[in-house]
Formats: structure tokens, sequence, C-alpha cells
């Protein structure tokens, strides 16, 4: 693994990549293309992520947050600060009235190296769940399992996912509250065949700077309640929580982040990460050792 070099400021330069080439010039989104790019990076480096000459395959679904994922890791590599090889990858599910032109255009005007792979996973989700009940959850392991092997056929090591912060402490609620565990997204995993990693570089960055970014570079943004089974989501209480909180004590979120990785075991309940059954009280000099002696002293 490497370091990523530094280098200037991105909003110092009038270098970028041609998907910039249109971006506003203000103060207020050179700011906030530096966060992301400062929090990206952070993650990059903090999860070992970088392997030179790797090739990673970018999910590109079309909502704000993989359209900034692509544009953070474009920034990022044309200033050679990301040495990999990027593929876009759509996945066509098949949901009525999916776009199809909308991605390959796109990607096609700003010259990125795709792939759009069609497979009809919708008739399969609306065959095995009942009507009304929410699809995100199979569709998502359809669709990752397309991924690998996507992966697997392109000579990619990686698959690059655009969830943020957000995403990483509603999944820990919803596995306090609802799952009885501790766990989050991680920055990076092996599938379980060990064969792909899979990396989140925007896991430090916040969603709100996420739609800021999608608004001000004005992506085509497809939205992700095609198939209508988006409301009533565990998700959506989590984010609701979440969202309560920051408004009573702002700052919050960044603080709950930085305590997913900053993890004391010994302060937890589980015994299979700490030994408790060795944590006894050793003698100092001048305690009582003989049987008797001391007693009646308080402890």
């Amino acid at each position: 693994m490497t370091a990523l070099a530094d280098v200037d400021d991105p909003s110092e330069t009038d270098s970028a990549h041609p998907l910039f080439a249109e971006a506003p010039k203000t103060v207020g989104f050179n700011k906030l293309r530096k966060r992301l790019i400062r929090n990206a990076r952070q993650a990059i480096e903090t999860f070992g992520m970088v392997c030179p000459g790797a090739r990673w395959l970018v999910a590109l679904s079309g909502g704000k947050d993989s359209f900034g994922l692509l544009a953070v890791l474009l920034d990022l590599k044309w200033r050679g600060l990301l040495p990999v090889d990027l593929l876009a990858v759509n996945l066509d599910q098949g949901q009525p009235g999916f776009p199809k032109q909308v991605l390959p255009d796109y990607l096609s005007a700003i010259d990125v190296a795709h792939r759009i792979d069609y497979r009809d996973t919708y008739s399969i989700v609306t065959d095995k769940l009942p009507e009304g009940a929410t699809y995100c959850s199979l569709c998502s392991r359809l669709r990752r399992g397309h991924l690998y092997r996507i992966a697997r056929e392109e000579g990619c090591s990686a698959l690059v996912l655009g969830h943020h912060r957000e995403d990483s402490l509603e999944t820990f609620f919803m596995n306090l509250i609802h799952g009885g565990k501790l766990a989050a997204m991680p920055g990076k995993l092996l599938n379980d065949e060990g064969d792909v990693e899979v990396l989140r570089p925007l896991i430090y960055c916040a969603e709100n700077d996420l739609m800021k970014f999608a608004e001000a570079m004005r992506f085509p943004i497809i939205p992700c309640n095609l198939c209508g089974s988006q409301d009533g989501l565990e998700r959506v209480a989590m984010k609701q929580m979440l969202e309560d909180i920051e408004r009573r004590m702002p700052g919050r979120k960044d603080v709950m982040i930085r305590a997913l990785g900053n993890v004391r075991p010994g302060h937890l309940l589980d015994p299979r990460l700490f030994d408790f059954g060795d944590l006894q009280a050793r003698p100092t000099e001048g305690s009582a050792t003989n049987e008797g002696k001391g007693a009646g002293q308080g402890a």
C-alpha cells in the first residue's frame, strides 16, 4: 500500500478533469470540493485502499452519492493522487421507467471508461416478495452479486461504493437497536470469496455535502424510487433520529463517526474481544497477602 502524495489545494489550480469543466468557480464550491477530497483521501489512507496499478470498479447507480464518488475519484486521479485505473459500471436492473441512455450518454460525454450491464433482477425481486414489501434489501444483494461478477470479468480487484458518513451511522444504529450488535459499514472489507475488496472512500463525507455537490455539478440524477418501495424503511427512522440529534447538538455526527474508529474493547461487554477473566487485581507491595490479614477493612 502507498500513501497519497500532497499537492496544491485543488481550488487553487485551473487544471481539472473534463467533468469539472462547467463546475462553479465560487469560493463556497471550492471549499466544498476541497472538503470532499480531503475526507476521501483520509479514508483511502486510513484503510489502506490503494495498491498502485490496480483497477477499480466504480459502481454508478445514477444517484447523488455515486456521482459524487466518481467525481472525487476522477479529481484525485487527474491530480496524480490515485494511481489506479477506474471503470464506471452501471447495472440496469430492469426497473420500470429506468432511463437507459442517461448514464452512457453522460459518461461518454466526459470521456470516462464505462460498462452498462443489463440484468432483470427487478422481476426476480417482485416474484419473490409479496406486494407492498420493501424491495431494497433483496435488490441490493442481487446487485452486489452481479457487480462482483463484473469485477472478475473486468480484472478489477476492488468494487468501490458511494456510501457516506450517514450510511455508516444509520447502519450502526440499525444493528444496535434492531440487531443487538455493534457493527457499521467499514471503509474496507473483503467479499465472502476473498477475491474482491469492497471500498468506501466517501465514508467520512457528509451526505449534505454530497447533496450540495451534486446540485452544484448538475449531475443527471436518476431517482432510486422507480420501484415505489421506499416508504416505511427502518433506515428512514434512523436517519430521522440522527437528524434530530444533529439539530439539538450540532456536530454530533462528526463525533459519532470518529467514535466508530476509537473502540475500547475493555469498556464493552464482549469477552471475545477482551479477556475479562484475565483481568485480576495484582497485590501491591505492603498489601495484605496472608489469609485473614487485614480482615475488617473496607474495599
